[in-house]
């Protein structure tokens, strides 16, 4: 059984099309939803989507949070941001987790609260691209989870 996914940004659509199962960061975790789900609607946190589709590889989607209503036959993300794992580039994303890394070290406690959602990106975003990497033969996908 699959389910319409649609993953749309303020820019664009970024993917529409049926899944087996689709992973969101939700708000309160992690959670993952296939054909027939109870109806839902939750914030989504900045974290990872994984579209799993039948007989192929997954696809990572890096998201910096929005928005996700389910439905029995479909799932609608709304996200403030998205990128597919080969859209990212690593030296960028390398360079922005640095940045946010020194940033955070030079703020006081009460106002690192952006700079750590700043962190947060950059991690996720770089997670993402090397997933991408990891698609090469005789790597694992998981090979460079953190």
């Amino acid at each position: 059984m699959t389910i319409q996914v649609e993953i749309v940004t303020p820019r664009r659509e970024l993917f529409n099309g049926e899944v087996q199962m689709i992973t969101l960061p939700g708000i309160d975790g992690q959670m993952g939803v296939m054909g027939q789900h109870a109806p839902l609607l939750t914030i989504l946190d900045v974290g990872e989507i994984v579209l799993h589709r039948p007989n192929e590889e997954p696809d990572y989607i890096a998201v910096t949070g929005g928005v996700v209503e389910v439905r029995p036959d479909k799932v609608i993300v709304l996200a403030r941001s998205a990128e597919r794992a080969d859209e990212i580039d690593v030296a960028r994303a390398e360079s922005a987790l640095r940045r946010a890394e020194e940033s955070r070290e030079n703020r006081p406690a009460e106002e690192r609260r952006p700079v750590e959602l700043a962190l947060r990106r950059s991690q996720v975003r770089l997670k993402v691209a090397r997933r991408r990497r990891a698609r090469r033969p005789g790597m694992s996908p998981h090979q460079d989870d953190e």
